[in-house]
């Protein structure tokens, strides 16, 4: 869950700057979004989100080229960026972050072990693509709940 002074910090430099947020969600399924939309309020600047948990969902609704997900995979900067440009554009928001990743506890492989997660933000001359490792100790849904935190607080960090 997202502290309500954090999602208050949020709500404050939008209604301040006059800016919208929007999400582009896959390996945690809308778990972020869910998070957000618990805290009353919140309508005047988060725009929604898009759970793009399959391929076709990332090429259709967000416009993430097939060839960049087949050169590089679903798992990637080139591709989280991609969904957050995607989303920015969908949503028509001011600010969108996004999360793709290994959720497990299958599907890892050498290079992309269970918990490795993509995240990129866009915004207002603003575009940043990170990688993160999680532990796998707790399970898919504590994966999860990691890289839901970590994308608010890496979006937060950049609106600032």
């Amino acid at each position: 869950m997202i502290p309500a002074d954090k999602i208050q910090q949020m709500e404050s430099l939008c209604k301040q700057r006059r800016w919208t947020v929007g999400l582009a969600e896959s390996c945690t399924g809308g778990l972020l979004s869910s998070w957000i939309t618990a805290h009353a309020g919140v309508s005047g600047f988060f725009n929604g989100g898009v759970v793009s948990y399959a391929r076709l969902v990332k090429a259709k609704i967000l416009n993430v080229p097939k060839p960049l997900m087949q050169t590089h995979g679903e798992v990637s900067l080139a591709v989280a960026k991609a969904m957050a440009e995607g989303a920015r554009e969908a949503l028509g928001c001011t600010w969108s972050v996004s999360i793709t990743g290994v959720a497990g506890p299958t599907g890892g492989t050498a290079d992309k072990p269970v918990g490795f997660v993509c995240f990129a933000a866009v915004g207002p001359g603003f575009e940043k693509a990170v990688s993160k490792q999680f532990e796998a100790r707790g399970g898919r849904q504590d994966i999860q709940r990691q890289a839901a935190i970590f994308a608010f607080d890496f979006l937060l960090n950049a609106m600032r």
